[in-house]
């Protein structure tokens, strides 16, 4: 049974009640259902605690995805005591920082629209974040993009989720943004990330299965805060909150 990726519905739900259905060998724990979010596409996994039927709080210091794709692995320091399999438990986000990553993570989708290069790889922080443009010339102007993005925010617009067929990516491949992170498959369906409307204008669209903020105006002010030279024709931005 692979685990139930609550996150995917509802980004701002922050604790389920789960059942453990297996402790790996390195200890890590896989519940029947979760809301943390596993390291994936340049946003890492997600941090809080298990809260047991005792009250007692153990911490979760990560989440990753186990070997074949259908599990988060709920990660725990060495020393914590482990759940068995048949337990029950509240399992708990770490709120403050899950909630900045969608809003980074959201503006990052705002960035790959004001500069509409191919994206080789990216990663997205608590407070600064960044992608990678595969742009063959300089000149890039921080103000410009800066005024750009927030021009974007200020638009207010919804963000939305829908799903395609695996066979319909291959028939839009130009949705695709990235280069280095390909989209999540093996379901035979593909999540799309929609920022704007049919009616009022899509500002963009594109397969993700990160975590985002419901409206434009969650992610407040940003600033891009460096570019830097990775190669002959990779430069890196990074976007950090004003």
């Amino acid at each position: 049974m692979a685990t139930e990726l609550l996150f995917r519905d509802d980004a701002y739900r922050s604790e389920t009640p789960a059942t453990v259905i297996d402790v790996t060998p390195e200890g890590g724990v896989v519940l029947d259902r979760t809301v943390f979010y596993a390291t994936a596409g340049g946003q890492p996994g997600d941090t809080g605690w298990f809260v047991g039927a005792d009250g007692a709080a153990t911490a979760i210091t990560g989440a990753v995805w186990s070997p074949d794709k259908q599990h988060v692995v709920h990660l725990l320091a060495p020393e914590a005591t482990r759940p068995a399999p048949g337990d029950t438990l509240i399992a708990r986000l770490d709120w403050a920082p899950r909630y900045n990553r969608m809003r980074m993570h959201t503006a990052l989708h705002l960035l790959s629209v004001a500069l509409p290069y191919p994206v080789t790889g990216g990663s997205i922080g608590e407070q600064e974040s960044r992608l990678d443009f595969d742009i063959p010339d300089a000149g890039l102007d921080k103000d410009a993009i800066t005024a750009r993005v927030n021009e974007l925010i200020a638009t207010d617009a919804a963000v939305t989720e829908s799903w395609i067929t695996d066979e319909e990516l291959d028939a839009n491949p130009g949705l695709v943004k990235t280069l280095s992170v390909k989209p999540p498959r093996g379901s035979g369906r593909v999540r799309l990330v929609r920022i704007g409307s049919i009616d009022n204008g899509v500002i963009d669209l594109q397969p993700c299965g990160g975590t985002h903020v419901r409206r434009l105006s969650e992610i407040g002010a940003v600033v891009v805060s460096k570019i830097e030279k990775k190669g002959q024709q990779n430069r890196r931005i990074r976007l950090a909150f004003a």
